[in-house]
């Protein structure tokens, strides 16, 4: 602990990082500076600089975050088609190491001995956390209150805040644990510790129900360059500004819910409801679009990498020589993924209805049902013919 001079805080301003503020420095007997990253959470600001200082801040880093986010961490993820566990978009795990990249900057120039993040010792964020420190800056130590100290529920925080003058919000707590970005917001705790019980409305905020979204279907056009959607309805926008306008759409008719329960890196099961109305129509379109400008066996090759990306990603490898490797195969592949595609959105769903691109691999004269003159279908027979000559080794030996 003598060792520990600076420290720099993740902060949010609520309980937790503002319990975690005073407990540091009564702890550590240091100085401590906070950070916090505006990524689209459309949480209040205002006022947060000041309950920092007040809480015993020395300095406060508050920061737009917002484009560097999506062009530099959520469209790379997306130009590899990651989705972990068959469903779930990633939103909470391509923030943490922007925000812990961004510790490790400020801790530089400060010239702070340690980082300090709110994450509990069950979940992800603390390994994602670290990694990144490890990878980035391993001389730099990192505090993680919920591994050391003896406040383990909500009464023992709001004790300890009365007793050291940290304002306690008067609104109801909801019993979700809530994170938020441009990409996503998911929800866990509360009703849906049980997982055989619905989600309550609380677990909505970005979407409509799709029951209720509206009865008539809104047609859009989505432009894309080397794998990056550029352009919404032929308008191109910087990547924070479209993947907002895309939330707004998206939300408008309910697309983008997930209720799972996934695994966890620690080995705990978790169930969490996720809303990624944008990112959604970013995947599907993307998805589609790769149909007509890859090739065969660069697809199903990339396909197979999809599972080991995501969980690098949800793991918290970000900046491990494992993924930056593989992201420039990813890359790699999305050279000629640039062009448009037409989708329909209703009730909940995607529906892509066109898609067009200088570099298609699509050929209508090869595909028609119609006569050609490039196919000869007794061709087939041959071909056939070859791919069973292994059936016939097996039949003869059974």
């Amino acid at each position: 602990m003598s060792e520990i001079k600076k420290v720099v805080l993740a902060y949010s301003g609520g309980l937790d990082t503002s319990v975690i503020l005073k407990w540091i420095k009564k702890t550590y007997n240091c100085e401590v500076i906070t950070f916090t990253a505006d990524l689209g959470q459309e949480e209040e600001l205002d006022g947060l600089e000041e309950k920092a200082l007040k809480t015993g801040a020395s300095k406060v880093y508050i920061e737009d975050l917002r484009e560097e986010f999506v062009r530099d961490f959520v469209f790379p993820m997306f130009r590899a088609k990651a989705i972990y566990e068959g469903r779930y978009l990633l939103g909470t795990s391509i923030a943490r190491p922007l925000i812990a990249k961004r510790l490790v900057e400020i801790a530089k120039k400060e010239g702070a001995q340690a980082i300090a993040h709110g994450a509990t010792g069950k979940g992800n964020d603390q390994v994602r956390f670290e990694l990144t420190v490890m990878a980035l800056a391993p001389e730099i130590k990192t505090i993680a209150p919920w591994r050391e100290w003896n406040l383990n529920s909500r009464k023992a925080l709001i004790t300890f805040a009365k007793e050291n003058g940290i304002p306690i919000p008067v609104s109801k707590e909801k019993p979700y644990s809530c994170d938020r970005n441009l990409l996503h917001i998911s929800f866990e705790g509360g009703e849906l510790e049980d997982p055989w019980q619905e989600a309550g409305e609380g677990t909505y905020l970005l979407t409509v129900p799709p029951e209720k979204a509206p009865d008539s279907p809104e047609i859009i056009t989505l432009g894309f360059e080397k794998g990056n959607p550029i352009s919404l309805n032929g308008e191109n926008l910087s990547p924070a500004t479209l993947l907002k306008r895309l939330n707004i759409l998206g939300g408008k008719h309910g697309v983008g819910r997930i209720d799972m329960v996934e695994n966890r890196f620690v080995g705990i099961k978790s169930r969490g409801v996720y809303e990624t109305p944008g990112g959604t129509i970013i995947y599907i379109a993307h998805q589609d679009l790769e149909g007509i400008c890859l090739d065969r066996e660069l697809l199903h090759l990339r396909d197979s990498l999809i599972p080991r990306y995501a969980e690098m990603v949800y793991n918290g490898f970000w900046y491990s020589p494992e993924r930056e490797a593989l992201q420039e195969f990813m890359d790699k592949a999305q050279e000629r993924v640039t062009g448009e595609v037409r989708l329909k959105l209703y009730k909940g769903g995607v529906y892509p209805l066109g898609r067009r691109s200088p570099f298609s691999l699509y050929q209508s004269d090869l595909a028609t049902f119609e006569e050609d003159e490039v196919y000869n279908h007794k061709d087939a027979a041959g071909f056939i013919r070859l791919q069973g000559l292994r059936f016939l080794g097996a039949k003869k030996n059974a």
